[in-house]
């Protein structure tokens, strides 16, 4: 599954676009007033100012074999934030390493190295190792109703887990991470997990607004 746009909603929008365009020096594709986006690989990231906004937990695809490396890239620039003690979180199920730090709002954001994608380079880390948007969390209390909702728009299979607590969606491009947060709380820093706003475009349209999946029209 591929991710083509996410759109966020911020309180901070200065803020933001300071951090996203020069802390993790992402290129600036537009901004004004209102929203601005970020180019992350073949995906776009897009902020728009809004007068609430709630704790979104959403990853970026990095090269394969690189967390060592992005570990040292990102702790110049910002605090990561600890995995059960570690820097690095190790998903062996997955075949992957992750590592998690706070934007200005407080979301949540993971790079995430994917060895089933194979992606292989010998330049320093880099912004060019940041590949796509990988995964965006969805937090509903009922998993399953959101799944059939985004699979009654295009088919899409469960990747891992089940529908009461944590439920992934699609494939190691790209996934929804389904959360009932009565019963399960954000990995890694357990806090209670919300519905957060969101737009997303790509092998699936739609608008997630106050706990409901809106589809747009093709």
């Amino acid at each position: 599954m591929k991710i083509g746009e996410l759109t966020l909603f911020t309180t901070n929008l200065e803020a933001q676009q300071h951090f996203y365009t020069q802390v993790l020096e992402l290129p600036l594709v537009a901004a004004n007033a209102e929203k601005f986006t970020v180019k992350l690989g073949v995906s776009s990231l897009t902020f728009v100012k809004s007068n609430r906004s709630r704790q979104a937990h959403f990853a970026i695809n990095i090269s394969s074999y690189k967390i060592q490396q992005a570990l040292q890239w990102i702790q110049k620039r910002t605090d990561i934030l600890w995995c059960d003690g570690e820097p690095i979180a190790d998903f062996s199920g997955w075949n992957a390493e992750a590592l998690y730090f706070y934007d200005k709002d407080r979301n949540i954001v993971e790079f995430i190295a994917r060895k089933d994608l194979d992606v292989v380079n010998t330049h320093p880390f880099s912004t060019a190792d940041l590949l796509s948007i990988s995964e965006i969390g969805i937090v509903s209390t009922d998993n399953k109703a959101i799944y059939h909702q985004i699979n009654d728009m295009r088919p899409i299979e469960v990747y891992d887990g089940d529908f009461d607590k944590f439920c992934a969606l699609g494939t190691p491009e790209g996934l929804f991470i389904l959360v009932n947060h009565t019963k399960k709380k954000w990995y890694p820093t357990l806090e209670e997990a919300f519905p957060a706003d969101f737009h997303i475009t790509g092998d699936y349209n739609f608008a997630f607004v106050n706990g409901n999946i809106v589809a747009k029209k093709p």
